[in-house]
């Protein structure tokens, strides 16, 4: 699904592959953290679904944690979607 913006100047159309490109380029940047093909943003229910590799130096439960903000911060700065964002840890990089 695209996400649209509205405004007096215009519109700006953002699709979901660009969204899921953020949402996984965001949580990659969590050290160590490697997103895998299952990865998905429903613009709609403002919800973002991440499976991962984790590093097994790392807390789990802080590592999503990171993900999570890393994710939700990227997507409400570049596009202005509020988010929830799950994670789940598919297996330990």
């Amino acid at each position: 699904m695209t996400l649209v913006h509205q405004s007096t100047n215009g519109t700006v159309t953002i699709p979901e592959s660009v969204l899921v490109e953020i949402a996984a380029r965001a949580a990659e940047s969590v050290a160590g953290v490697h997103v895998r093909r299952k990865r998905t943003v429903d613009v709609e229910a403002k919800l973002v679904r991440l499976e991962i590799d984790a590093p097994r130096t790392a807390s789990l439960t802080e590592t999503g944690a990171a993900v999570q903000d890393a994710v939700a911060s990227a997507l409400e700065t570049m596009c202005g979607l509020a988010a929830r964002v799950d994670v789940a840890v598919e297996e330990l990089a």
